[in-house]
């Protein structure tokens, strides 16, 4: 068994020394590709994101069970142009649970037209309805990208509080950056409105990163077992496997629990998405600028 480890670790030694700044190219590209995509997104929509009801104001209502949803659709854009439809079905059986539609429209306005499609008077029974007044919506996405900017800057100074030293720190923040940035272009690129929630689940997200970073840098800088490559090894076997336990924790729940309402449902994508970009950015970004500088200041 020892001889094994001995041997996995030899080649990850030999492989990564090789081609660790090589390594490095791909989350920068992929950071390059999203921020790229970030400011064309700016440009055409005047925001970072598409923002859902809870954040725009609007109304939202849930229909419980199966609806015509493709020509309740059609009928309704013809009234509401900003009107957006979501179906949730059963992950198992495929059958339809509800569909949620929101539109900037008043609570009334919406109702009556829906009603009259449906041909049935809308209660507590078969649907939900939530009204947030545009106002107060405005206030509510400005206070938590506000929360979410002080906390992206307060981890930054326990970072450099921490290890005193600009590189490294540099490379945990960098990471931690690329770990909002990734997900947040890939959920504009694929439509997905973010709710508050889902604002939040980004201020959880940084939480989640800069854990593993932190591990990684502590082992590299200030560990004192074995040399530098077997101290990133052990540093890497155990922040994947937190990482990936995480992702074992909200994958089913956002796949198989589909009568989650929609909220909990973005939470656990977005970190979901988050701890898949924190696995590139910790092992390909962060570990690849620790070694570099650990070799330049020959740290061993």
């Amino acid at each position: 068994m020892e001889n094994q480890q001995t041997e996995t670790h030899n080649k990850f030694s030999t492989f990564y020394n090789n081609n660790y700044k090589k390594i490095l190219v791909i989350p920068i590209i992929l950071l390059l590709i999203s921020l790229v995509y970030l400011g064309y997104f700016y440009s055409k929509h005047g925001d970072i994101m598409f923002k859902d009801s809870s954040l725009t104001g609007g109304t939202t209502i849930t229909l419980i069970g199966d609806v015509d949803t493709q020509t309740l659709e059609s009928q309704l854009k013809t009234q509401f142009s900003d009107v957006t439809f979501r179906k949730i079905t059963n992950s198992r059986t495929g059958k339809p649970i509800s569909t949620t539609i929101e539109t900037s429209a008043n609570r009334e306005e919406i109702t009556s037209a829906i009603e009259k499609f449906l041909d049935y008077k809308l209660t507590t029974d078969n649907s939900s309805t939530e009204f947030t007044g545009p106002s107060l919506s405005s206030s509510f996405y400005k206070q938590l990208m506000i929360a979410l900017l002080i906390s992206f800057i307060l981890m930054s100074l326990v970072i450099f509080f921490l290890f005193r030293t600009f590189t490294p720190s540099i490379a945990v923040i960098f990471s931690v950056f690329a770990d909002i940035v990734m997900p947040l272009a890939l959920l504009n690129f694929l439509g997905i409105r973010i709710s508050a929630a889902g604002i939040a689940a980004f201020l959880m997200l940084i939480g989640y990163s800069v854990d593993t970073d932190i591990l990684l840098t502590t082992r590299a800088l200030r560990g004192k077992a074995g040399n530098l490559n077997q101290r990133l090894f052990r540093a890497f076997k155990t922040g994947s496997f937190m990482t990936m336990t995480a992702l074992i924790a909200v994958l089913p729940a956002f796949f198989i629990v589909s009568a989650l309402p929609d909220s909990f449902r973005q939470i656990f994508l977005i970190l979901a998405l988050g701890l898949f970009a924190d696995l590139v950015n910790t092992w390909l970004t962060n570990m690849s600028i620790i070694k570099w500088y650990c070799e330049k200041k020959r740290v061993e």
